[in-house]
């Protein structure tokens, strides 16, 4: 089996399931960075190394996620005029 890939315009890619995943992977984004923050204050270098390594893992997922779905990152961002 040999599967093509198809490149989609964005818009076709952000849709409701998408937003939704989405804010989910934030969601997990930002509760890891509230825990990495916790630990940092509290000093407790143990559970910052934890919490450091969960959060860029969240971190990590995202991007795949947004990889996936074919939106352009890094050097592969366009100006935001340049998608209109």
């Amino acid at each position: 089996m040999n599967l093509e890939v198809v490149p989609v315009a964005l818009e076709e890619v952000v849709n409701e399931g998408f937003l939704t995943r989405y804010r989910m992977l934030l969601d997990a984004e930002d509760t890891a960075f509230d825990e990495l923050e916790h630990a940092y204050e509290d000093g407790d270098r143990e559970h910052f190394l934890a919490d450091l390594a969960t959060w860029a893992h969240t971190i990590e997922r995202r991007l795949a996620f947004l990889m996936r779905a074919g939106v352009p990152l890094g050097d592969q961002v366009q100006p935001a005029d340049a998608l209109a």
